[in-house]
């Protein structure tokens, strides 16, 4: 039997370490939470909270005052790692007299970078959404008690006389703003447009309806796409669709066409025309990039197309800066626009069907419509979404003043619906 005080002994090293791995685990968590809700849209946890989804309203709660709750995580990530790493300093004193402060510092340090910080931000950073709304149940309570703390600190710090104050650093567009109405004026169409919280997979044609370009199909059938496409950039692929390995440009190509024949005249003069030669380097761009951002990308660049990628590298569209400008100023029509869009055919009797892939923004632009499309992009998903259910073909649903009728189905996808305005 060990004696009393060994026994004592063992508990509070024990105890000790409990507490350490304790503090360590809040530290993570917290700032996994700060990592997550400083990322997530507000607009879609806005959503998530009317349709009922759990912790979506709670989240949207703590992050209407971004500041405070940044204060709230800030306060309690450093509370936990001084504690762990007093308790750890003391246990290693223990364990080790001579030694004990500096393998304490080195070993917490390690710790707290790595297992409490940078592991647990990097775990949230590619689903922000679901990890703040699973963590906001353990970590929400502890980040409203620590708020009014913060809030405390705040207060304080705002008390301080300017001069203890660090200056702040002057902002070099501050000048060019006060000089630029324009900008301004620009800034505030662009807030008020929302476009900093819409992403470019909202906008973006889908992967199934791009027209791309085979690298390896002869030159003459290259050209001949390219002059009946209506299209003047085409992606171009090697192998498979989802192997993009350039941008062609259709003047580009008419040009070098017209060089290349000039120099090879006679019979199979594009034979050894390579279309690589004058492609341009693909741009991809995240599906999360906001509107606002592949903007200011599209105009920093001089750029008028991207091809949309997922957090795995997989094509899922393409977005051209007429999307975005035609969210600004409404439908923008050319000379090569068809008078209907595609997989859009109009009926006698006043309805529409339509492709189940056909986004919802083309059909309110063709029909002068305003179905919501806050929560899908296409129609096929919005009746999906309203639906709660994967209808079979016949079925009927109204909703939002209008009436859709399954015309086809393939699988677990819609294909083709009716869609009729109701009076």
């Amino acid at each position: 039997m060990q004696p009393p005080t060994e026994a004592l002994t063992l508990a509070v090293l024990l105890g000790t370490g409990v507490a350490i791995v304790v503090l360590l685990m809040a530290s993570a968590l917290l700032a996994a939470f700060g990592t997550a809700t400083s990322t997530v849209s507000r607009s879609r946890l806005q959503s998530l909270a009317e349709r009922g989804t759990t912790g979506a309203a709670q989240v949207l709660a703590l992050v209407e005052d971004r500041e405070r709750l940044v204060a709230a995580v800030l306060l309690g990530t450093t509370a936990a790692n001084v504690l762990a790493t007093a308790l750890a300093t003391g246990l290693c004193l223990r364990l080790l007299p001579h030694w004990g402060v500096a393998v304490a510092a080195i070993v917490m340090t390690l710790v707290i970078t790595l297992l409490a910080r940078q592991l647990p931000r990097a775990a949230v950073e590619s689903n922000a959404e679901a990890a703040a709304i699973g963590l906001v149940r353990p970590i929400g309570p502890l980040v409203s008690v620590l708020a009014p703390v913060a809030g405390l600190f705040q207060g304080l710090a705002a008390r301080l006389p300017v001069a203890a104050r660090a200056e702040p650093e002057p902002d070099p567009r501050a000048d060019l703003t006060e000089r630029s109405p324009e900008a301004e004026e620009r800034d505030a169409v662009l807030e008020a447009l929302n476009l900093g919280e819409r992403q470019v997979e909202e906008v973006m044609m889908h992967r199934r309806d791009i027209e791309m370009i085979d690298a390896e199909a002869p030159p003459d059938e290259i050209l001949s796409q390219a002059i009946a496409s209506p299209h003047t950039r085409l992606p171009i692929f090697r192998g498979e669709p989802e192997n993009i390995v350039g941008v062609i440009h259709a003047k580009d190509l008419s040009r070098a066409v017209h060089a290349f024949v000039q120099d090879q005249r006679g019979a199979g003069a594009l034979d050894g025309f390579d279309v690589m030669d004058v492609a341009m380097e693909p741009y991809f761009v995240p599906e999360t990039t906001t509107l606002e951002e592949q903007l200011h990308e599209f105009l920093r660049r001089r750029a008028h197309f991207a091809l949309v990628v997922d957090e795995y590298g997989a094509l899922q569209g393409l977005v051209t800066l007429e999307d975005i400008l035609e969210e600004i100023v409404g439908n923008i029509t050319d000379e090569h626009d068809v008078e209907t869009a595609d997989g859009i055919e109009r009926q006698p009797d006043g309805s529409v069907d339509v492709d189940g892939s056909v986004s919802i923004r083309e059909l309110n632009r063709a029909c002068d419509w305003n179905l919501p499309d806050e929560e899908a992009n296409t129609i096929a998903g919005l009746v999906l979404h309203e639906s709660q259910s994967i209808p079979n073909e016949g079925e009927v649903f109204s909703f939002h003043g209008f009436r859709f009728e399954v015309l086809g189905r393939e699988h677990q996808r819609l294909t083709r619906l009716r869609v009729r305005r109701l009076t």
